[in-house]
């Protein structure tokens, strides 16, 4: 069976999570520390806040930009639910465009439209299968209405725009360390941003709003227990000492599948000239997608489909009326292929061989 996904973890990593385990100090130590350092100065960030996941991450950015009750946030509505959810966690409601047709991010003109319609408290991009989206257009457009920018980067570790790096171009950007993503903690996530005000609130918020200055049993806030453990951070460590060479067999693997895939009539994934592509996902567009899903599957070859249903087409959104074409007509048609760095040459002329012999029956 050739894998959707495959966690890459060292025998190094296994024995720093064994160090950690016999110090005794397992929770939120030292370790984390430096985890948070390393990975905000690879985003050319000012600070990190470790989470205990994406998710976490999101809704304490949110939170400290002082989103809340009765505010509005445009986002994507193609996208994994985690994205809305964290907005409405907040008590904030989403306010979706649509998505351009062949970067799968949100589409510029669909935000201006949206924004048109309704005032917004803050925008929420998200770096969708890892392909950054138009970071220019929407810092111009954030700049315009005076709200906050904050980039959902779960899906895009090490990511480029402009030869910039993904989580260095809003007031805040969120990482998420599930297994799959390109880099893994087991669980986990992590907050980045150049203000300090963003960081203090955030380090409060996921550690039972505790102050630095009163003690640690004095509480600012009702707060969550939203910390990262030492044992995730020495994984995360290691994860980050080696993401440029697991991007870079990402991306390799992924050239070698478009070379693969060029004349079949499947819609591969595109680059645009500032963006520096990480493939969280590789994204095909195909017609008769769940017949192709279903030959590779009894062939032996795992794909996923990132996402059958748009977040505002979702039963927990029903008190939105909302309608995006290009995001609802994605979503009948994307299926992602295994491009992941344990893969062999051999998996993946494997998998195009079947993608081109199922073209043939």
């Amino acid at each position: 069976m050739i894998h959707l996904a495959n966690p890459d973890i060292s025998e190094e990593a296994k024995a720093r999570v064994e160090e950690v385990l016999d110090s005794g100090m397992i929770a939120d130590g030292p370790e984390v520390r430096t985890f948070e350092d390393e990975f905000s100065g690879r985003c050319s960030a000012e600070h990190g806040v470790a989470t205990s996941n994406g998710t976490t991450a999101l809704k304490t950015a949110l939170h400290a930009l002082g989103i809340g009750e009765g505010d509005r946030v445009l986002t994507t509505p193609f996208s994994f639910v985690a994205s809305a959810n964290a907005i409405r966690h907040t008590g904030a409601d989403p306010v979706f465009a649509d998505i351009d047709s062949h970067t799968f991010n949100l589409d510029v003109e669909s935000a201006r439209s949206a924004v048109e319609d309704t005032s917004i408290d803050a925008i929420l991009i998200v770096h969708l299968y890892g392909l950054p989206a138009a970071m220019d257009e929407f810092q111009d457009l954030a700049e315009e209405l005076e709200v906050p920018l904050i980039e959902d980067a779960a899906q895009a570790h090490g990511a480029m725009y402009n030869d910039q790096p993904v989580g260095s171009f809003g007031d805040v950007a969120c990482f998420s360390f599930y297994p799959t993503k390109n880099m893994t903690t087991g669980e986990g996530g992590m907050i980045v941003t150049d203000r300090a005000d963003i960081a203090t609130a955030a380090r409060s918020h996921i550690n039972h709003g505790r102050t630095r200055n009163g003690g640690s049993y004095t509480h600012a806030e009702v707060g969550h227990n939203h910390r990262m453990t030492s044992v995730a951070a020495v994984i995360g460590q290691e994860q980050l000492d080696r993401l440029s060479e697991l991007n870079q067999v990402r991306r390799a693997n992924a050239e070698q599948l478009s070379d693969g895939l060029a004349d079949t009539g499947l819609t591969t994934p595109v680059e645009p000239d500032d963006a520096r592509h990480v493939y969280h996902q590789y994204t095909v567009r195909v017609d008769d997608r769940d017949a192709l899903q279903q030959h590779l599957n009894d062939v032996g070859i795992d794909t996923g489909v990132y996402y059958p249903v748009c977040v505002h087409e979702q039963p927990v959104y029903s008190d939105i009326t909302h309608t995006a074409p290009a995001a609802e007509q994605a979503s009948q048609e994307v299926l992602s292929l295994p491009v992941h760095s344990g893969l062999s040459e051999n998996d993946i002329d494997r998998i195009v061989t079947e993608v081109i012999d199922y073209g043939r029956e």
